[in-house]
């Protein structure tokens, strides 16, 4: 008799207690059929879920139209850890600053962003455009941001989505 334990964040079962003495075994697979089926590859979507442990790189932004600098943090999440598939995507990022005229686009544009990454969206895609349509304005906090996103998006290799 077996005893199911609790449950991960996946639903898959994290113990097992075995009540009786085991009297044999069998393998499920053979060697061949492992090594025969390469590992699935996961990819980013919106069903994620966020694990306990992001890597984050802030970046510190001076425009010439604030006396406060501000502080802009893009959280990745680790796919295939620990595989030769293992890639960051971003998943969340948030800004901050000592100027609150802008909390409310600020809060507002975090938000959105955040829900393009989880939803696996394309980070170069999002970049390009909020860089083109902010092209048509003096430097200003939005144009910081869609730069940190290009910059870290150039420095961590980011895929677009397949």
């Amino acid at each position: 008799d077996l005893k199911r334990s609790s449950s991960d964040r996946y639903g898959q079962t994290m113990a097992i207690k075995i009540e009786k003495k085991i009297v044999g075994y069998a393998l499920k697979k053979t060697i061949e059929e492992v090594q025969a089926k390469p590992p699935e590859r996961e990819k980013m979507h919106e069903d994620v879920a966020r694990p306990d442990e992001l890597r984050g790189y802030t970046y510190k932004i001076k425009t010439p139209l604030s006396d406060h600098a501000m502080y802009i943090t893009i959280n990745n999440i680790v796919l295939n850890l620990y595989t030769e598939h293992e890639q960051e995507y971003p998943f969340e990022v948030f800004i901050n600053s000592k100027n609150m005229e802008q909390f409310q686009w600020i809060l507002a544009l975090t938000r959105v962003i955040s829900a393009v990454f989880r939803k696996g969206g394309d980070i170069v895609f999002l970049a390009e455009n909020l860089n083109r349509y902010l092209t048509l304005k003096v430097a200003t906090s939005e144009k910081a941001v869609a730069l940190c996103l290009q910059r870290s998006q150039r420095s961590e290799k980011f895929l677009k989505p397949t």
